[in-house]
């Protein structure tokens, strides 16, 4: 019955999202409003078929239908409430699910926000090449990556999650939040083919899509970050980002996302930067697409990928459909796509921006060229490369050095153009705060030129952002408005996330430069120093759990619920022990690492059991690593989340004496340029 339902439901929602986007197109071109309502209507049937198809595998998953292959492949009687639950995303065809259902939600999210505007051509547009992409993706369910295949012969138990995927909550949650960036971004595309198909090229669809824009960007940031969190705190390895394929794949659409939301900001108000605006936000859905092709297709072997599958062609056959497309619209419109101004001088804000987008433009180059490179190379001539860490460290350290220079001028460029005594005195203290800094971590001990310069620009950027935060509360104390509602809406939010970024790459770079690890061979008692700290071996012990029976620690376990986990007691400076593990896993005949992390502001200890004893008396190998400043990693994160949020909000704009002039988000008065393509 539950594969009934979810049958049903995939197939429902494949059929409407075929149907409406093939109503929706053909009433657009032959002009019949009738018929693009009738398209319009389609969009609910989608919605409900996915949320039946995931109530059918919710369903299936809790009662444990090991009918179903994927609920035999991935769940078992022992697996916790929550990881049952988050199995729907842990394999490939559940992952898919949970990307339509996202798609499905959007679209009718866009349905019922333009519910008063569905006769408007932009809109149908937009409707149709969302439900185009609904159908992409459930027939991808429907075809090769049906999640509700049933077996003939239906197991007593199932084999359970993959443990790295059963061991954090982080994998109940960033998932999710992951999926919510990726398909969020194909709401501003849609927009954006919507409006080189109506010849529409104004700045309309930007401002109809600058919330759906923020949001699937600061989804996806947020999706990142738990990554490297995950990572760090379950793989064992010490680190949070290894350059892996599929992290990369993330990354992409991040940055060209990134440069994006800078870039349009330059359309919005002067009318410049179309083409760049329309490449950037078409590749970053592009680059979507084909970071699902490397997470899902098996070309690339990865802890973060999916099992071989055969759905591969598939997906990068809708690459090249989604790449021919956005391209041959952007040529089709290459006239109208035109500016009717230019940057007036490189020393303003529109300068900056622009260079901003070359410098984003450059690093998705290089990360993109080191992921793609060795696939390129093997289905050339069958040889397997490898590009690792050196090879991105090396060219991203500078193009990451420059975007922090950016991120501390531009915030206080004006329009048009910059007098050198404007500059000079927006960035005096800005400056002087970021030599204090600096000299202050020279005095300190800290040493390497890149690590200092890094810190130089960091505390540069911050004291750029400081002071525009500072302005607006200022400006809102002036007003009456409390502190919140001054720094409310994109600019001031966009400083909070530049805080954020800030802590981040600082934190990565004094990481880098100045972590340290080694390991232990050690017996039960034996002590031994590393760095400054004292590392002592209590004991090594072994707990047998039977998640199935008792949900603890059992002394008569059954082999096929019990879950082994080997711990070792390690007292750390003579204070309280760290448990790192080794857990094994029965249903899946796997071990995995559990570390044991002691956070602190200025740096982490991070311990792992390598090697468990190979009898009573013999020897542990315990990891031990020195990470300083890991935990500003997560703090910024939370920052950049926060910004985002400040910036879907309206900020209060306030008019100067002259009625030709506006505010800016440094609460300096800027005049508005009275050109076809000023923001309104």
């Amino acid at each position: 019955m539950r594969a009934d339902l979810g049958s049903i439901g995939v197939t429902t929602a494949f059929a409407a999202s075929l149907l409406g986007c093939l109503f929706l197109v053909f009433g657009l071109v032959r002009g019949k409003p009738v018929i693009v309502a009738s398209g319009h209507r389609f969009v609910p049937i989608v919605t409900a078929g996915a949320v039946l198809s995931v109530v059918a595998m919710q369903w299936a998953l809790l009662s444990h239908d090991y009918s179903l292959a994927y609920v035999a492949a991935n769940n078992a009687r022992s697996t916790p409430l929550l990881y049952t639950i988050a199995g729907m995303w842990a394999a490939l065809e559940g992952s898919i699910l949970l990307w339509g259902l996202i798609l499905a939600g959007l679209t009718f999210a866009v349905f019922t926000k333009y519910r008063a505007r569905r006769s408007d051509p932009l809109v149908g547009w937009a409707t149709a090449v969302m439900l185009g992409t609904c159908t992409f993706f459930f027939a991808l369910m429907v075809g090769p990556a049906n999640p509700f295949t049933q077996l003939a012969l239906a197991p007593a138990n199932g084999r359970g999650p993959n443990p790295l995927l059963a061991n954090h909550p982080l994998m109940a949650i960033h998932p999710p939040i992951l999926y919510l960036g990726y398909v969020g971004f194909t709401v501003p595309f849609a927009f954006a083919i919507a409006a080189m198909a109506t010849g529409r090229m104004g700045e309309g669809w930007l401002v109809e899509t600058r919330r759906w824009t923020l949001i699937a960007w600061g989804a996806l940031t947020v999706g990142i970050g738990l990554g490297a969190w995950w990572s760090y705190e379950v793989l064992g390895w010490g680190g949070y980002w290894g350059w892996d394929a599929v992290e990369n794949a993330s990354l992409l659409p991040w940055l060209t996302g990134t440069a994006y939301v800078h870039s349009v900001m330059v359309q919005e108000r002067r009318g410049l930067l179309r083409v760049w605006n329309l490449s950037l936000l078409c590749a970053t859905f592009c680059l979507t697409i084909l970071g699902t092709f490397l997470t899902r297709s098996g070309v690339i072997s990865s802890v973060h990928a999916f099992s071989n599958s055969q759905i591969g062609p598939w997906i990068l056959t809708f690459f090249g459909l989604c790449v021919a497309l956005t391209l041959g619209l952007i040529f089709w419109r290459g006239d109208e796509l035109r500016s009717t101004g230019t940057i007036d001088s490189p020393l303003s804000r529109e300068g900056a921006f622009l260079a901003n987008n070359v410098v984003f433009a450059a690093f998705a180059f290089v990360v993109l060229l080191g992921t793609i490179f060795p696939l390129l190379v093997e289905a050339w001539n069958g040889d397997r490369l490898s590009v690792g860490a050196p090879y991105f460290d090396t060219l991203t350290t500078p193009i990451g050095l420059v975007l922090l220079f950016l991120m501390a001028v531009a915030p206080v460029l004006p329009w048009r153009k910059a007098s050198g005594e404007v500059l000079s005195h927006r960035l005096q203290w800005p400056l002087v705060f970021g030599v204090v800094v600096t000299v202050a971590c020279v005095v300190g001990g800290l040493r390497g030129v890149s690590t200092l310069l890094a810190l130089f620009l960091g505390a540069f950027a911050s004291g750029s952002a400081l002071r525009q935060l500072v302005l607006a509360t200022r400006a809102a104390r002036a007003r009456g408005d409390s502190r919140l509602r001054g720094i409310l809406g994109r600019a001031n939010g966009g400083m909070v996330v530049h805080l954020g970024v800030i802590l981040i790459a600082v934190a990565i770079a004094c990481s880098q430069a100045y972590s340290s690890n080694t390991e232990f061979v050690l017996k039960a008692g034996q002590t031994k120093t590393f760095k400054g700290h004292t590392v002592q071996l209590v004991g090594v012990r072994t707990e047998f759990i039977d998640v199935a029976r008792t949900g603890g620690i059992s002394a008569n376990p059954d082999p096929q619920t019990v879950v082994g986990k080997i711990i070792a007691d390690v007292r750390i400076d003579g204070g309280r022990i760290d448990r790192p593990a080794i857990t094994r896993f029965a249903e899946r005949g796997q071990a995995v690492p559990t570390p044991s992390v002691r956070t602190g502001f200025i740096r982490d200890l991070y311990v792992t059991l390598v090697q468990p004893p190979a009898a009573d008396g013999g020897t542990a190998v315990i990891g031990f690593y020195v990470q300083p400043m890991i935990v500003w990693l997560w703090i910024g994160l939370g920052l950049m989340g926060i910004g985002t949020l400040l910036a879907l909000f309206p900020g209060r704009r306030r008019r100067t004496t002259s009625p030709t002039s506006v505010v800016d988000g440094s609460h300096e008065a800027i005049p508005v340029p009275q050109t076809a393509g000023a923001a309104r």
